[in-house]
């Protein structure tokens, strides 16, 4: 559990990345969830190293191991989610998130940036959720995707 101390609540909302590949969107990702005390899961392989200078130059002094939980896989990740809400944002969804009610504890996943994730982690998860978009577009950026999400969650649970 973090502590926010603009608001003096205590949290615990957790951001997990399925197999992220490119690093600046990782490191960015890290950053957003320092600065609005989520925790962040990643589950391996991943398709860069942490010592990527591209990855360093975007983390910066953001990189806190300990807020930082790494699974081998996708099992073991799902194996310490039984009996908890994990939401996947995925373009395949109908819902929004906008229509969705967060938990202050949900785990929201994000998939690969190049290939999401594979339909067995579809059939896994307990909800999917979308961010709408302009008719012909195929995606967000998935830095920016992270960060749309759990603002709201965030909001939804007056943890900001």
């Amino acid at each position: 559990m973090i502590r926010m101390t603009h608001k003096n609540s205590i949290i615990g909302p957790k951001i997990a990345l399925y197999e992220p590949d490119i690093p600046q969107n990782t490191a960015s990702i890290i950053r957003t969830c320092s600065c609005l005390g989520a925790n962040l899961e990643i589950i391996e392989p991943c398709g860069f190293l942490f010592s990527d200078k591209r990855f360093k130059r975007v983390v910066m002094d953001y990189m806190d191991f300990e807020k930082i939980k790494f699974y081998k896989n996708s099992e073991e990740f799902f194996k310490m989610k039984i009996n908890k809400r994990v939401i996947l944002v995925t373009t395949k969804a109908s819902k929004s998130y906008t229509q969705f009610k967060f938990k202050s504890n949900d785990t929201i996943l994000f998939g690969r940036e190049s290939a999401g994730v594979p339909q067995k982690i579809h059939k896994i998860v307990n909800y999917r959720l979308k961010i709408p978009m302009v008719i012909n577009k195929r995606s967000l950026n998935l830095a920016n995707s992270v960060a749309i999400i759990l603002s709201e969650q965030l909001r939804q649970n007056n943890l900001i």
